[in-house]
């Protein structure tokens, strides 16, 4: 019995994957950090219904130590922008030709409803746009700035 009860517990922990959350090392200057943000505001938050964003500004000291962080995590050798981490695949640039590899990060963990459910809300999106952002205009809250405090 006890046996049955352990398979059963890591079968309910194995198959309820959550969304992998994206944090965008960026500078308000750089226009591939814009683009990188259009698309994860526009796009990736309204297709993944439990992702969280979280933007670090780069051109602030409060944040060097944490991007210096992300650079050794992801081995960059330069302090390019923008980076994105996604759980722990890392992405140093942006262009649209990587917008599906994003994706394919983000769900890496995924169930296949959770896919499936990403790709409706894919298609209801380029469907009817604004009605679909209205219908969901809080997931725009999933968007959070992160600067570390000053002690």
């Amino acid at each position: 019995m006890k046996i049955l009860k352990f398979v059963l517990l890591c079968m309910l922990f194995t198959s309820t994957a959550s969304a992998a959350n994206i944090t965008i090392f960026y500078s308000p200057t750089c226009p591939h950090c814009h683009h990188a943000l259009h698309f994860i505001s526009n796009d990736l938050i309204y297709e993944y219904d439990d992702l969280v964003v979280t933007k670090v500004d780069v051109t602030t000291q409060e944040n060097r130590q944490t991007f210096i962080d992300a650079l050794k995590k992801c081995e960059y050798s330069n302090g390019g922008v923008p980076v994105l981490v996604i759980g722990e695949k890392c992405f140093q640039g942006y262009g649209e030709s990587l917008d599906d590899e994003i994706r394919s990060a983000i769900e890496v963990d995924f169930t296949d409803d959770q896919k499936q459910s990403a790709i409706a809300n894919r298609e209801e999106l380029k469907k009817n746009r604004p009605t679909f952002t209205s219908k969901k205009a809080s997931r725009q809250e999933a968007i959070v700035d992160d600067t570390v405090k000053k002690k």
